[in-house]
C-alpha cells in the first residue's frame, strides 16, 4: 500500500512541479524555448498509468495553466484533453515502442497540442510569432528522453517498495 501512496505522491509532486516550471519567469531570450512541461508530464503519466491520469486530470491541469499564465480560459485545457485522450486511447500500443519511436510519438503529440493552441488563437484573433509557437515543441523533444528516464526510474522505485 505504501508503494501506491508514494506513486500518488510522486504524481502530485510532478504535476505541481510542471505547473511551476511552466510559469517561472525566464529571460526573454530563452523564454520562447521553454518546453511545454505540463503536457510532457501528463503524456508520461497518461501513458504509464492511464487509470490514474485521464481526461479530468488533463482538464484540471489545463485550467490551472490557463489561470496561472493568463491565457484564454479553457485554451490549454482543450488542447491537453485532446493530447491526453490520444495518449490514453493508444497507451498499450505506444508504451511498448522503443525509446526513439516513443520520442517521435511524443513529438507528434506536442505538435498536436501546439496546433490546437494555434487554432484557438486564430479563432480569437490573437497572433503569436512562429518561434514562440513551435520552439517549445523542439525543446520538449529534447527534454522528453530525460523526463522519460527520470520518471521511469522513480516509478520503478515506487513499485519495488510495495
Amino acid at each position: 500500500m505504501s508503494g501506491v501512496k508514494s506513486q500518488r505522491r510522486m504524481l502530485l509532486i510532478s504535476l505541481f512541479s510542471a505547473l511551476m516550471l511552466a510559469i517561472v519567469p525566464l529571460p526573454a531570450a530563452i523564454a520562447v524555448y521553454r518546453p511545454d512541461w505540463v503536457p510532457i508530464v501528463l503524456i508520461f503519466w497518461s501513458l504509464m498509468t492511464p487509470e490514474r491520469v485521464g481526461l479530468l486530470t488533463a482538464f484540471l491541469m489545463g485550467l490551472a495553466l490557463d489561470a496561472l499564465s493568463g491565457a484564454l480560459l479553457g485554451q490549454h485545457a482543450f488542447a491537453m484533453v485532446t493530447v491526453v485522450y490520444l495518449s490514453v486511447r493508444f497507451h498499450l500500443r505506444i508504451r511498448v515502442f522503443p525509446v526513439w519511436q516513443l520520442s517521435v510519438t511524443v513529438i507528434l503529440l506536442l505538435i498536436i497540442y501546439e496546433f490546437m493552441l494555434f487554432w484557438i488563437d486564430g479563432v480569437v484573433g490573437r497572433s503569436v510569432p512562429v518561434i514562440e509557437r513551435w520552439a517549445p515543441v523542439v525543446s520538449g523533444a529534447l527534454v522528453w528522453p530525460l523526463v522519460l528516464s527520470y520518471f521511469a526510474g522513480v516509478r520503478d522505485d515506487t513499485q519495488t517498495r510495495v
